[in-house]
């Protein structure tokens, strides 16, 4: 190590600020350029992988020029000396592991954008792409204590013991933290999906998926922050799953009407469902007299639709019973309301 000199520090200080610039300017812009060559190529996840890869980028290249002013300015090399040099590599472990943080956050606050290309839909959920973060920062300290010589089996050893500790103290957290990590290994549901428990108590569409709790969105446009160990422990209907929709409707005839004309109501409705291009054709198609009561029948009309849009659902649904009434009219068939007949019922008891 020698002394500086003026020259030697107006040629350090050059270096810098020459650095400095072609970080903030020249790299940026050449990094921005990679990035749209890959969206032109339909390559969007590689585009937003150097995008958020940048910053770290550009402040690893400034912290190579810095160690290099510096040799420089004291005339020995720093990536020789074993502090400096542990602390050089430190730096580039972190600029390299918070790079790939600020991409899986990215993706965790925008899992529509998580594809490789404009054909496929997510490959990661929010809460996957959070662990795996979380696993990152936990490789990252790791990997630079292993460059200090850091004594891990002590501090992994009091970390564990702190561990079952902390356990029996917030059990009820841990246990919603274990319902994420089921929730993420069985895939009940994921972001966008509309679900619904058994007893109807929670209904919406699922907004986020974290650690402890998942965000709802209700009917009622109401966000709800439910836990986990709730959600893992009841019956889920996923709804946004379903490949076909089932319609089903009931139809009450007065007992007046004749066997016959009811038989052939329910042919007539039969045929005329099979006919409708938008009904399944695989599935079951029920159309029969399922209750008889003393001043009525209930004729049952079932059938499925090969979708999951709740429009189409209700389409369908009002064609058919367009279709009913007509058949109904033109066979003059009796029909009664079961309420009516049930109240008359009780006022004669």
């Amino acid at each position: 190590m020698v002394k500086p000199t003026l020259s030697d520090i107006i040629i350090f200080l050059t270096i810098i600020v020459l650095g400095w610039v072609l970080q903030h300017y020249l790299l940026k812009y050449i990094i921005k350029k990679i990035s749209r060559f890959f969206e032109r190529k339909a390559k969007l996840m590689t585009a937003r992988i150097i995008e958020h890869f940048s910053r770290e980028i550009r402040h690893a290249f400034f912290t190579i020029i810095l160690f290099f002013a510096a040799g420089f300015l004291i005339e020995v090399s720093l990536f020789s000396k074993s502090p400096m040099s542990n602390f050089f590599n430190s730096l580039m472990v972190f600029y390299f592991f918070k790079g790939m943080y600020d991409v899986l956050t990215y993706y965790a606050n925008h899992p529509e954008s998580f594809h490789l290309n404009e054909s496929k839909s997510t490959k990661l959920t929010p809460l996957k792409l959070r662990i795996i973060n979380a696993s990152l920062a936990v490789v990252a300290i790791v990997l630079i204590a292993s460059l200090w010589n850091f004594n891990l089996n002590g501090f992994l050893t009091g970390i564990g013991l702190t561990s079952v500790a902390l356990a029996f103290g917030v059990r009820d957290t841990s246990s919603h933290i274990f319902g994420g990590l089921s929730m993420t290994f069985d895939k009940p549901f994921e972001v966008g999906d509309f679900i619904s428990t058994e007893d109807h108590k929670i209904e919406g569409v699922i907004q986020d998926i974290n650690l402890r709790s998942t965000l709802i969105s209700t009917s009622d446009k109401g966000i709800v922050y439910v836990p986990n160990a709730y959600l893992m422990n009841r019956p889920i209907y996923n709804f946004s799953k379903r490949e076909k929709r089932k319609i089903e409707t009931f139809v009450f005839l007065s007992t007046d009407n004749t066997e016959q004309s009811i038989r052939n109501v329910c042919n007539e409705i039969n045929k005329q469902i099979i006919l409708h291009p938008q009904i399944s054709k695989e599935d079951l198609i029920l159309v029969y007299i399922d209750e008889y009561h003393t001043d009525y029948y209930r004729m049952l009309i079932s059938f499925y639709i090969p979708t999951n849009d709740i429009r189409e659902k209700y389409s369908v649904q009002q064609d058919i019973l367009f279709v009913i009434k007509q058949i109904m009219d033109e066979e003059n068939m009796k029909v009664v309301d079961p309420n009516k007949v049930k109240l008359k019922e009780l006022i004669e008891i």
